[in-house]
């Protein structure tokens, strides 16, 4: 059997939900999978093409009165045995975080302590905002698609989401802590 990139695995994926055409598929990566996968609008036709090709989807066109006709991707029962046996396998690899404001403070002692301060701040400040953000996508997740039975594990993911953000929250209070009791 082919292996394929995460790319293709996840619109693989997103086929399995109500998203069929190529703007529904980028739109829920914008609205779900964007706070952990990122995948460009420029990489969803040509994945698209490929799941077409390599018979993991079939297109359909579709139409509606006084709109143009879309094109709508369905899979295949080789598709989604070829999810299936993606998501079998172990994880290769940890991810590997790249993080400006730990590279930032890496090389902190090279810029005075209050913009380090002031960046620490603004990061924390973000990171309140996203945790917001995931609050309000589980409410939506646990009002509207508690019947669905995808929504249990869109919500593990929710969980891990909401629980590193905290953590980072956590660090930076500790940090700022640290740097404000750290005599020049």
């Amino acid at each position: 059997m082919r292996n394929y990139n995460d790319t293709t695995y996840a619109i693989l994926g997103i086929l399995t939900t109500e998203c069929k055409s190529g703007y529904a598929i980028k739109q829920f990566i914008d609205q779900s999978l964007n706070h952990f996968w990122k995948i460009s609008y420029g990489q969803i036709y040509p994945t698209l093409k490929l799941i077409v090709q390599e018979e993991l989807a079939e297109v359909r066109t579709s139409s509606t009165p006084g709109k143009p006709d879309k094109n709508e991707y369905y899979l295949t029962s080789k598709g989604i045995e070829t999810l299936k046996n993606w998501l079998k396998q172990p994880i290769e690899q940890l991810p590997i975080e790249r993080n400006e404001i730990l590279l930032k403070l890496f090389f902190g002692r090279y810029q005075a302590r209050e913009n380090t301060v002031l960046l620490l701040q603004k990061y924390k400040q973000e990171l309140a905002g996203r945790y917001q953000t995931y609050v309000s996508i589980e409410q939506a997740i646990i009002n509207h698609k508690d019947n669905d039975e995808d929504s249990i594990y869109w919500l593990f993911t929710l969980d891990y989401g909401k629980r590193t953000t905290k953590a980072e929250i956590d660090w930076c209070e500790f940090t700022l802590e640290k740097l404000s009791t750290k005599g020049d």
